[in-house]
């Protein structure tokens, strides 16, 4: 299947204002059933200068930088993909993993480089005893994940919510909703308090049953010695399959932001930001 995405951000400034050099994350992630066809990307005001380069989290971005004062910045990336057939299931468990867990344990070489994602950001009383529900129902690792992110769609209602940040995990369990970074936000949360590694993953989701609606999407990955970094979207309750495209993940959701940069100047900003995805080849 060949997919066209366009996403446009436009941010208008109230006054006169100097740009200061901006990250663009809106490369899309190697995966194996990823395919890249075709890249295009407008700035306006044209950049005075473009390079691509590679973060902390092992994203790919470009770097931009401007001259001169201008009241916009407006950002398009076209981007068109062929994306082939995932199964998020097809993976071996390394041996050793015992099921049922008080509190996961990684192989001794793997600590320190998940040590980030194993850090308890934004803990509350009610995370543990709502992950041991999903755990005392489940027979081995995956079926607790898999009912995990189930229970958390089922339980909390996935709602747009164009505030910027996110919500708190005690705020979601007492509404008992929240958008897709929220979502995955408390996943991550649940995931980590029982110590597995889990990180946060701003991205494109497609929904072949859809015409419209389809936009930037966020979900968390867990990682499972032998499975690598396996998809969850609570949103939908389900695994990620090749209809999620990643382009940023990291230990923190405000390292995945599209865009990202300051500017001189006392001026208000305003952001405007749509993404559309496009079946444009059959099977």
């Amino acid at each position: 299947m060949i997919l066209q995405v366009d996403h446009v951000s436009k941010y208008s400034y109230d006054q006169k204002v100097i740009l200061n050099p901006h990250d663009l994350l809106i490369i899309p992630l190697q995966r194996s059933y990823i395919k890249i066809l075709g890249f295009g990307l407008e700035i306006n005001p044209p950049p005075l200068g473009r390079n691509e380069r590679i973060n902390a989290d092992g994203n790919p971005y470009y770097q931009i930088w401007f001259d001169g004062f201008t009241d916009k910045l407006f950002v398009h990336s076209n981007l068109k993909i062929e994306i082939s057939p995932y199964n998020p299931y097809g993976f071996i468990l390394q041996n050793g993993l015992n099921y049922p867990f008080d509190h996961f344990e990684y192989p001794s070489n793997l600590v320190q480089a998940l040590q980030p994602f194993c850090q308890l950001d934004d803990d509350h009383a009610e995370l543990l005893g709502h992950v041991n529900k999903a755990k005392d129902v489940s027979r081995d690792h995956i079926s607790f994940l898999a009912q995990l992110v189930s229970d958390v769609h089922k339980n909390w209602k996935h709602i747009i919510r164009e505030e910027e940040g996110l919500m708190s995990v005690k705020e979601m369990f007492n509404m008992h909703e929240g958008s897709c970074r929220d979502l995955s936000w408390l996943l991550m949360q649940m995931l980590r308090k029982i110590g597995m590694a889990a990180r946060f993953v701003s991205g494109y989701a497609f929904n072949p049953e859809l015409s419209v609606g389809h936009e930037l999407h966020a979900w968390t990955e867990v990682f499972l010695p032998g499975a690598g970094w396996l998809g969850l979207d609570p949103s939908l309750g389900l695994l990620a399959d090749q209809f999620y495209i990643p382009i940023a993940c990291s230990h923190h959701p405000l390292n995945t932001l599209p865009i990202y940069g300051t500017y001189g100047g006392l001026a208000k900003s305003r952001l405007e930001s749509k993404v559309t995805i496009k079946k444009v080849s059959k099977d």
